[in-house]
């Protein structure tokens, strides 16, 4: 019996939505108030879901205090009060919009994970704006 588990975070970090190939002009044309060379910020929430079968001996699919200290350690700690384009490298040649931060943060976390288990990863950038990323 498959069962999923989830996990609520959050981080609080910096960007600037920008291609440094094309103009200020286009850029500001595309990416708007997201452009600002100063940066602006977000107060992101993160959910990781992990599906999988039920453990006989322990009842749980992963402990969650495991799930906790992956979370902590591949996400909170690499990007909480952090300017994604300056201060993660990932971010160095790859533009940090939530599109792309939720597929790093996938491929931070799965390797991590049993491989029988699913993974799924949503990331609110706003309360009304978000993103998931499954692996696919």
């Amino acid at each position: 019996m498959r069962v999923t588990v989830s996990r609520k975070a959050h981080f609080n970090a910096a960007h600037r939505l920008y291609r440094s190939d094309w103009s200020f002009e286009k850029n500001d044309e595309i990416f708007g108030k997201c452009n600002n060379p100063n940066f602006h910020g977000h107060n992101y929430e993160l959910i990781v879901s992990v599906t999988g079968d039920i453990d006989k001996e322990t009842g749980y699919v992963i402990d969650m205090k495991i799930l906790k200290d992956i979370i902590k350690s591949e996400v909170e700690d690499a990007f909480d009060h952090k300017n994604l384009n300056v201060e993660v490298p990932e971010f160095k040649a790859l533009n940090p919009t939530a599109e792309n931060i939720v597929v790093v943060i996938y491929n931070k976390i799965r390797p991590k994970l049993n491989p029988d288990f699913d993974l799924e990863i949503t990331l609110y950038e706003t309360p009304r704006n978000f993103v998931t990323y499954s692996g696919s």
